[in-house]
């Protein structure tokens, strides 16, 4: 079944998320929502996240899941706040987080009470579980690779690769986070081209324009074995990691790793507030 997938788009971060929904009936989900935040002023907002609220809410539909594809280090989740809009729902993601969460924990230095099992989360989705959205059926594909607990979603004919792939004149991202590997992505993303049909539909999570072009979100799997800049039918292992490692080593820290992974690996939960009643983000020095 072909889902109608909406796009919406987070100038700030470059990020899309997504509502998608059954053509026909009610059932929908949300896929990589984005919480608002001025770093300059340490304010967060719900205003792009209640976009999909609004969204949702004008077309009567019924929000079964939130899906995260991994733990963003780019941007705050807007999934817990999506889950006090929707209780319903289910708050999810890759069972890699508590890989993640391990890695970060003493980074953050959050103490042995803060878990890492993902009991943050609703529901730790596995490589080849499936599970129904209305009369959609939806599958998830471990790719690990940019970070430990990336996952893929299909749902229907449509793929929602989170930052594994970008569109084809971008490539792929990158892999030197904490408990990314470049051979680990290639190999990924080799399994999603060798095992879906090129007309699957691929909807990325970032897009930057290269070149100037206008930002899109929308691709193909044929299109990508076809053009992808790094990963195109052809190009060896090696040498997609000797490119990928190569460009990492050029790259400057994402402006918002510390604030968005301290958030994400909680669900997009800010820590809770001090005995003054606010809460704070913690920047480690010297550890990324």
């Amino acid at each position: 079944m072909k889902p109608h997938v909406q796009p919406f788009f987070h100038a700030d971060s470059n990020t899309w998320s997504y509502v998608v929904h059954e053509p026909a009936g009610q059932a929908a989900a949300v896929v990589d929502a984005v919480l608002d935040f001025d770093a300059k002023a340490g304010r967060t907002s719900t205003t792009s996240a209640q976009q999909l609220v609004d969204y949702v809410r004008d077309r009567g539909l019924q929000v079964q899941w939130i899906l995260e594809t991994h733990a963003h280090a780019d941007h705050l989740s807007g999934g817990h706040w999506l889950k006090s809009q929707w209780p319903q729902a289910r708050l999810a993601i890759g069972e890699g987080i508590r890989k993640v969460q391990e890695t970060f924990r003493p980074i953050f230095n959050l103490g042995e009470h803060f878990p890492v099992d993902g009991s943050q989360f609703d529901h730790l989705l596995e490589d080849g579980e499936q599970f129904d959205i209305g009369t959609l059926q939806a599958r998830v594909t471990a790719v690990p690779g940019h970070t430990c607990d990336s996952s893929a979603y299909l749902i229907g004919d449509a793929l929602f690769t989170g930052d594994s792939l970008f569109m084809p004149d971008a490539g792929t991202a990158r892999c030197d986070f904490p408990g990314g590997d470049a051979r680990t992505l290639f190999r990924s993303i080799r399994h999603l081209f060798h095992t879906l049909p090129d007309d699957t539909r691929v909807f990325v999570c970032h897009d930057y324009g290269p070149g100037g072009r206008e930002v899109a979100c929308e691709t193909t799997i044929g299109a990508q074995k076809r053009d992808n800049i790094h990963v195109r039918d052809g190009t060896e292992e090696d040498a997609f990691v000797a490119l990928r490692e190569a460009r990492d080593a050029t790259l400057a820290m994402p402006a918002l790793i510390l604030p968005a992974v301290q958030a994400n690996i909680r669900a997009g939960a800010l820590p809770p507030p001090e005995d003054n009643g606010v809460r704070y983000l913690k920047i480690p020095l010297d550890q990324i």
